[in-house]
């Protein structure tokens, strides 16, 4: 399987090392496209797969073409990729906020999955949510689908508008959870501790939480009630959270999220 990375920034090279790595594709059959000679060399460095400086030498006979490329620089990508791209390549773009409908007019091809990884994907433990137009065959889909799975879980919508959903939800999650780390460590050193304890602290206090919450078949409620003593240091602290209503919060902050998702796609 050919696989062309069109971008060589961190999502670029975690998809790279983590295609090699799982084994799905060799060194050999691995392209990436670069912008500027200056990237080629230094994508060339990592010695993970074949680098070129232009769409015309590596885009034909690659099976799938991943866009990995800031949205924001969509507009100069297709005018490189016009005419290029056949209608039986497969098109995975990350790009947040170009939707389907963006991508099959600009490229003229029909095969296009969207997919919308998170930042914690560089470590192979990634949450990434895609979807599919209805030409992209079920051995296609499964083939994209084992590659996203190498930089961690993924999940199949059927609707696009889930696409700006999961942006808002896991895209930008990973932010929601370091405002809390932060927020947390800030109090922690307001009660004395050195910020070195207070990290500590905090980071060490949200992995075990997190991972006893995958371990057991328990939801949030269940735990909060299981740390929860009548009267006691927890309780207090729900009262507190509620009366500042920091559940409102997140849920209005993570709806504004959505809600830029749609307005980038239109």
């Amino acid at each position: 399987m050919k696989i062309l990375i069109i971008g060589g920034g961190n999502m670029g090279l975690t998809y790279a090392r983590s295609f090699v790595r799982a084994h799905i594709t060799s060194r050999l059959d691995l392209r990436l496209l670069a912008r500027s000679p200056e990237r080629v060399g230094a994508l060339a460095a990592h010695e993970i797969g074949t680098v070129w400086g232009t769409p015309e030498e590596c885009v034909p006979g690659a099976s799938i073409i991943i866009l990995a490329v800031k949205p924001q620089d969509s507009g100069a990508l297709f005018a490189r990729l016009a005419g290029l791209v056949q209608p039986e390549q497969v098109v995975l773009s990350i790009m947040a906020g170009v939707t389907v409908a963006t991508l099959r007019q600009a490229l003229g091809t029909p095969k296009i999955i969207r997919a919308m990884p998170n930042l914690p994907a560089q470590i192979g433990m990634g949450m990434t949510a895609f979807t599919s137009t209805d030409e992209v065959s079920r051995a296609e889909l499964v083939q994209v689908q084992n590659l996203l799975s190498t930089t961690g879980k993924t999940i199949y919508v059927e609707n696009e508008a889930a696409i700006d959903a999961s942006t808002a939800i896991s895209g930008s999650g990973p932010a929601y959870v370091y405002y809390c780390m932060d927020a947390l460590m800030a109090a922690a050193v307001q009660m004395g501790f050195a910020p070195a304890e207070a990290e500590l602290l905090v980071s060490q206090t949200f992995r075990g939480a997190v991972e006893l919450y995958s371990q057991a078949g328990l939801s949030c409620a269940d735990w909060i009630a299981k740390v929860s003593s009548k009267g006691g240091t927890t309780e207090a602290a729900m009262r507190a959270f509620g009366t500042g209503q920091v559940r409102e919060g997140l849920i209005a902050g993570a709806g504004a999220a959505r809600d830029r998702a749609e307005e980038l796609g239109r």
